[in-house]
């Protein structure tokens, strides 16, 4: 098998919840197996795919999962980190993340499918799908399609290097083509600037508190002037820098966060990755798996059309 660190290929990293998660809204209920059990994130996932690989032809492919959503390291460093979408709390483990009833019984489905068809699948215990995702972006040296939900990974974005995120607004057929320049234009700052702006925001839904009264536009308009967080602080301590009053009181009082918050909005480059191929498979690495999961399940028209293209 290619070690991750040989790909010089056109790879495309699926945040795999983000996807599923937006599967299950978009594609109704009502679709299920033959014995009733909804599978409507699972069939919808699999068309994501299709139209993916149809549209973007990678070379290879990565299914990142969460292995951990609420990461200990990053709870330790701001406790508020996704609190508020723990739905039961596991002493020595992590917490459960509230997730609907019926999208739950359907990840174990899609994690077999997507191992019966050979496609990589990686979650590395401890971290996050966004890390798993920064790591093998770290670690390519072709061009990178990242595929997510979630506007975290546009600290990703590199036009040197070929790294940008597709962004679905509607489904997957209709991409948000996240680049350098659309980043420039949409919030002031390129790909590596784009943590810092969102620490200094804050994430609601992230249970990232930010720092009080610097919005997102305030928050560009200081890294334009000041160049990056550091630079921010370093203003701070300088009585002539051009800082408003309530700014300097507000970023000084803010000091603590802003002390740790890096660590816990940066993704991580550093996950131990494991061995594995992630060239995209013309044909199911397990074909009798497949078979029965398509029965079981009831998997029809969206497991075929994605095997066509595949193939193709």
């Amino acid at each position: 098998m290619r070690s991750v660190t040989e790909q010089t290929r056109r790879l495309m990293l699926l945040d795999t919840a983000s996807l599923y998660f937006r599967a299950y809204f978009g594609v109704p209920e009502s679709v299920k197996a033959p014995d009733g059990t909804p599978v409507n994130a699972v069939r919808g996932l699999l068309e994501f795919i299709d139209r993916l690989v149809k549209d973007h032809r990678p070379d290879a492919l990565v299914a990142c999962m969460d292995a951990d959503w609420r990461p200990q390291w990053r709870v330790d460093l701001i406790p508020s980190y996704k609190a508020h979408r723990v739905a039961e709390e596991h002493e020595g483990g992590p917490d459960e993340e509230e997730v609907p009833d019926t999208l739950s019984p359907q990840v174990p489905v899609i994690e077999a499918v997507l191992d019966a068809l050979g496609i990589a699948r990686v979650g590395v215990e401890g971290y996050e799908a966004d890390d798993v995702i920064g790591t093998f972006t770290g670690r390519a040296t072709g061009p990178v399609d990242i595929v997510t939900g979630d506007r975290d990974l546009y600290q990703l974005v590199d036009d040197k290097r070929g790294v940008r995120v597709l962004y679905p607004l509607k489904g997957v057929g209709t991409l948000q083509l996240t680049d350098e320049s659309w980043l420039r234009e949409k919030y002031g700052v390129d790909g590596a600037g784009y943590a810092d702006l969102a620490l200094l925001r804050g994430d609601p839904s992230d249970g990232l508190p930010g720092v009080p009264g610097i919005g997102e536009k305030t928050a560009a308009k200081l890294l334009a002037e000041f160049g990056d967080l550091a630079g921010i602080m370093a203003a701070v301590d300088d009585p002539t820098s051009r800082l408003t009053p309530s700014q300097r009181k507000r970023l000084d009082e803010s000091r603590p966060y802003v002390a740790v918050a890096p660590k816990v909005v940066e993704v991580a480059g550093d996950v131990p990755l494991p061995d594995v191929d992630t060239t995209l498979p013309h044909a199911p690495r397990d074909p009798a798996a497949l078979e029965a999961l398509a029965t079981r399940w009831g998997l029809g028209g969206s497991l075929q059309r994605l095997l066509s293209t595949l193939h193709a």
